[in-house]
């Protein structure tokens, strides 16, 4: 039987509303409280039948809240993360950690210092196709892996979410610290990771902005080598037209390839192949197709809330890693990322 989790989020934007909030109902938890400052967003929640806080404080003051997933702009990660390790509440922080590397650094003294349960929200570490992977590769099947190469892509104008009612923050240097580096990079650099199972060592960049008409990024080319010397290509691209085909991940090995095609992003399915090196024989490989990694960072999350051993899959530590070869990929490309260089 599922142990049920009192959530709370903050910023109830559409990534909350559309992916999170159905996560939690689909774990079996339950959507506590809310908080956040606009009106809509608030009414959004409480029709939802969560209840609805104009600030942090009001959130953190609920007795039924276990985990609370931060979905903010990028800038006021911090703010919230310190103030719920404080509280002695466990955190769920959207990706990238933050909008520079000094408040990403700060977050993870509080996460230290408290003692607090934190997870960077990573959820392509929980896609059920990116899982099966893991565990071929595992295995063996792909002998040495030599290279890993990412396309994670998307359009993303200035009026993206304006049908959604909502701010479009991501373009805002300010705000997110980045464009599409900022924004996307972080999953494919903390996926090698999964993959591998060691991280990113090295790592340069270049960006672009080519095609949008805003002050960020609208893309970015990134390589990477791991300690053990597997090589690492992410392309990530705010300026690929959503008909396209923009969503690839490949991990080359000594034996055999692996292929997946639309498994990076919030949603369930895609499919995983397995390229044998010897004869070249394509094998589709099975995973669960109808769990989102939403619902699956929930119910891993949930899990580790509850026993203290399964904690050891999330690290600030890790994360933080992540956040400085972010910082380390744009000054690679001379490119100001961080709010503090806006």
């Amino acid at each position: 039987m599922v142990e049920s989790i009192g959530w709370g989020i903050v910023g109830y934007g559409w990534v909350a509303r559309d992916y999170m909030a159905p996560g939690i109902r689909a774990a079996g938890h339950r959507l506590i409280a809310v908080a956040d400052p606009g009106a809509d967003s608030r009414a959004a929640a409480e029709a939802e039948g969560a209840r609805a806080h104009a600030d942090l404080a009001g959130l953190i003051a609920e007795p039924e809240v276990d985990a609370v997933y931060v979905a903010t702009p990028n800038h006021l990660h911090r703010g919230a993360v310190e103030a719920l390790c404080a509280a002695g509440k466990a955190v769920l922080c959207e990706k990238p950690m933050a909008a520079s590397l000094v408040d990403a650094e700060a977050m993870a003294a509080a996460v230290r210092r408290s003692g607090a349960f934190y997870g960077t929200a990573f959820d392509q570490r929980h896609h059920p196709g990116h899982r099966a992977m893991r565990e071929l590769i595992c295995e063996g099947r792909l002998g040495t892996v030599t290279a890993v190469r990412i396309v994670y892509a998307c359009w993303l104008d200035r009026a993206w979410t304006s049908f959604r009612g909502q701010d479009n923050w991501r373009i805002d240097p300010a705000q997110a610290g980045g464009g599409a580096l900022m924004d996307l990079a972080p999953h494919g650099i903390d996926l090698v990771d999964f993959l591998l199972g060691e991280p990113i060592e090295d790592i340069a960049a270049m960006t672009q902005a080519r095609a949008q008409d805003y002050a960020v990024d609208d893309g970015a080319l990134l390589i990477g080598r791991t300690g053990s010397g597997a090589l690492a290509q992410l392309n990530v691209a705010y300026n690929c037209p959503d008909a396209l085909p923009r969503r690839r991940l490949e991990v080359v090995g000594t034996r055999g390839l692996l292929t997946a095609i639309d498994t990076m992003g919030q949603t369930a399915g895609g499919t995983v192949t397995l390229t044998d090196g010897a004869d070249g024989r394509a094998e589709n490989i099975t995973f669960d197709e109808t769990a989102s990694p939403f619902l699956e960072q929930v119910r891993a999350f949930g899990r580790a809330l509850r026993d203290p051993e399964a904690r050891r899959a999330w690290d600030a530590e890790r994360d933080l890693h992540t956040m400085r070869l972010i910082a380390r990929a744009y000054a690679a490309a001379g490119t100001p990322a961080g709010r503090d260089a806006a």
